[in-house]
């Protein structure tokens, strides 16, 4: 049965607007759909100029990451149901918004890349694969879940105040080579991460644990960069 939601979104048009202002929108949803079918809702029916980023709709790209009601997550999974007839929906904080709920990413991507997310090793003999045990895979299997939708980063104080900061994110896909067998790069990875930017900027506010709409353990991931640096280059 429709339920009528209100829907408050914060927007911005830099060839309009000096600053963002909010606006309020009233739509008959299910109380089984997602906030991604509220925003469409608006688009189709109310304001087509509302802008916002999404793909897939099923929690796989990440594109549709958002602040909802306070707390960042993924408007495709999130359902009417578990966040309330009241949704007030603002973009990610600490990257700059392009449009209503677009953020520029260009910053988010160039901090991923820094950490050089991919494998580093040299080519087997003849036509071997790389084996690797279950127990050697399953130690950076929860990094591997990342989408890469700026959530974890974005809601990170530390980020918010320092930019430079290579942000959850970049660290979670760190990990993901860092403790991966096959991976010959283990020790300069580390080294890497050790400066001002790097992973002792963290400060463990578990917000990106919190954040992250894959379950991923981001805390967990970073400290155990830490430590391994530490062992690593005393």
């Amino acid at each position: 049965m429709p339920v009528d939601v209100t829907l408050r979104i914060q927007r911005f048009d830099p060839e309009t607007d000096r600053r963002p202002h909010w606006e309020t929108y009233r739509v008959q949803v299910e109380e089984t759909d997602r906030v991604l079918d509220a925003l469409h809702e608006v688009r189709w029916r109310h304001d087509g100029t509302l802008a916002f980023r999404r793909s897939c709709a099923h929690g796989v790209c990440g594109s549709d990451a958002m602040v909802i009601n306070g707390r960042n997550r993924l408007a495709c999974v999130l359902l009417v149901k578990d966040v309330g007839h009241d949704i007030t929906v603002e973009p990610l904080r600490g990257l700059p918004v392009q449009k209503d709920l677009v953020v520029d990413m260009r910053q988010f991507f160039d901090q991923y890349r820094s950490v050089q997310p991919w494998l580093k090793a040299a080519p087997p003999e003849g036509d071997r694969e790389r084996l690797q045990s279950p127990d050697e895979r399953a130690r950076f299997d929860d990094t591997t879940k990342c989408i890469l939708c700026a959530a974890c980063t974005t809601s990170c104080p530390v980020f918010w105040a320092n930019d430079r900061f290579v942000g959850p994110a970049a660290l979670v896909n760190a990990h993901r080579f860092v403790f991966d067998s096959r991976d010959e790069a283990a020790p300069q990875r580390l080294r890497d991460l050790e400066g001002g930017p790097g992973v002792f900027r963290c400060r463990t506010a578990f917000n990106c644990t919190d954040a992250c709409p894959r379950g991923i353990k981001v805390t967990q991931a970073i400290e155990e960069l830490k430590r391994a640096d530490i062992r690593a280059n005393p």
